[in-house]
């Protein structure tokens, strides 16, 4: 069985071949290639999850003829096995159920384009995940940054090209500061693989001189990911990012991209740094604090958002300040409860973004308020998803929402603060108000007709499959993490310790 050790390099091969195989293909054979290809790509992390779950053992891949310290290192845990896993998940339910309007939104030549894209961010996503050394991290980083601005341009109206602009001004700005962060660790510590690094930090963290210059570093590296992952107050761009974008697009940038910039972040901080050392830095009381605001602010704007989509764009800001918080409760049950929202926060968000044009679809093709009244009798299925998804935002019990506040309550819980513990449970309880009143708002508005207006003959009962199916998955999937969270929480749990 061992050569399922290659099957993470393979994931980013494969990713890489089929985006440059998708560049000479038509539109639609590009598109079935691709789902065919997330599929498989779906069996093989899902092979590399049971391989490393069942043997209770991770492994490394060396790039190159060297060995670490010096060469570059592909490593799977169980942790990293569940999210590529799960980003696969993502990418195909998103692909799927969004095509249709991959067609209508964007020119039919560059449909193959847009896919090949999709493929090369994959294989982005993939080596972020696997990466065991952060130089490799910094250069699909760069990959990652620009297929995500590719696939928002690709629509080519003025907002989603003013939103490209902004989206890579700030994520330029985000990788330069991690670039300049990661080059100042490798001047102090020699190394670029996790593991040497975090060994080298552990000796150096005993001269108090050269803790504040460590702290510095990673300062300036996190601030880099934090505007790259959206973090109040860097999350200006997201509303025009992901309201515009076509709705695959705005579903794999909310639910993916950003996250995978997060997880990157917590690597670095649990095997480049060490939580040990990490603990000793202001960093992680400052990361506290702005996700408590992003949290409350977030929920704020998306309040006074006027369309469905900005709303659900602002309240990913929100969301993100829930991930950032459970960072800087620090402790293995802090970043459990920040891996775990990562989850549910993508198949909450992904179900959202792929169902707003449907409700638009049948509303004049209109995301504003005012425009949408009863869009959720018109199409039954996707009032049905959006009330799923909702649900799980507002952390209604057995959906995914609810299980990810728990976990942030016991996390508060083990933190041994008094303080920690009351602004915690304060941001979660104002935050699940707040979700409360602006989604509750927009599903009463969506199922409600008092003017008679839907008729018999406007219902549209059914989708093609194509949307249906992925759609249940995804809504299986939340429910999943609802009712199972013990479950996940125990792999999470499991892959953190590998992890050390």
């Amino acid at each position: 069985m061992d050569f399922i050790r290659n099957f993470p390099m393979l994931t980013v091969i494969l990713s890489l071949f089929s985006g440059s195989l998708c560049f000479v293909l038509k539109g639609k054979t590009a598109r079935n290639y691709t789902i065919l290809y997330e599929i498989f790509l779906l069996f093989v992390c899902g092979t590399i999850l049971w391989y490393t779950v069942t043997t209770g053992q991770s492994f490394t891949y060396s790039m190159g003829e060297f060995s670490a310290p010096w060469g570059n290192e592909l490593r799977a845990g169980i942790l990293e096995a569940m999210l590529a896993s799960f980003f696969m998940v993502i990418m195909a339910a998103s692909v799927l159920a969004g095509y249709r309007f991959v067609h209508t939104d964007i020119d039919e030549s560059k449909v193959n384009l847009y896919y090949a894209l999709l493929n090369l961010m994959t294989a982005a996503l993939m080596a972020i995940i696997w990466t065991n050394d952060l130089f490799s991290g910094y250069v699909f980083l760069e990959i990652l940054t620009l297929t995500s601005c590719g696939i928002l341009i690709v629509r080519e109206i003025g907002r989603t090209t003013l939103a490209a602009v902004r989206y890579m001004i700030m994520n330029l700005l985000g990788s330069g500061l991690f670039l300049l962060g990661l080059v100042l660790l490798y001047d102090l510590t020699g190394h670029l693989l996790m593991v040497p690094m975090q060994e080298t930090i552990a000796e150096m963290a005993r001269n108090p001189r050269l803790l504040m210059a460590l702290t510095i570093s990673t300062g300036i590296l996190t601030i880099g990911l934090s505007i790259k992952g959206g973090l109040f107050p860097f999350h200006f761009w997201m509303p025009d990012t992901y309201g515009w974008a076509t709705p695959t697009s705005a579903s794999i940038l909310s639910s993916l991209v950003s996250k995978a910039y997060i997880f990157l972040l917590i690597k670095i901080f649990y095997r480049g740094i060490g939580i040990r050392i990490f603990a000793l830095m202001p960093i992680k009381n400052i990361l506290l604090v702005l996700g408590i605001l992003g949290m409350v602010f977030g929920s704020i704007q998306a309040m006074q958002a006027g369309n469905i989509n900005r709303m659900v764009a602002f309240s990913s800001a929100a969301q993100i300040g829930y991930i950032f918080m459970g960072i800087g409760m620090g402790g293995t049950a802090g970043y459990t409860a920040a891996i775990f929202h990562i989850m549910a926060h993508s198949v909450t968000k992904s179900m959202l973004f792929l169902t707003t044009p449907r409700l638009a679809e049948v509303s004049g093709s209109s995301l504003i308020f005012h425009n949408l009244q009863a869009s959720a009798l018109r199409d039954r299925n996707a009032g049905l998803f959006f009330l799923i998804g909702s649900f799980s935002m507002i952390g209604i019990p057995l959906f995914a929402g609810f299980a990810s506040k728990l976990q942030f309550a016991l996390a508060a819980v083990e933190t041994g603060s008094t303080i920690r513990l009351l602004a915690v449970m304060l941001a979660l309880a104002l935050s699940s108000l707040l979700n409360a009143m602006y989604f509750i708002r927009t599903l009463i508005r969506i199922y409600s007709d008092p003017q008679g207006t839907v008729k018999e003959g406007d219902v549209r009962a059914m989708h093609r499959p194509g949307y249906n199916i992925p759609m249940m998955c995804l809504a299986a999937v939340n429910l999943f993490l609802g009712l199972f969270s013990w479950a996940v929480v125990d792999l999470i749990e499991r892959g953190l310790r590998m992890f050390g």
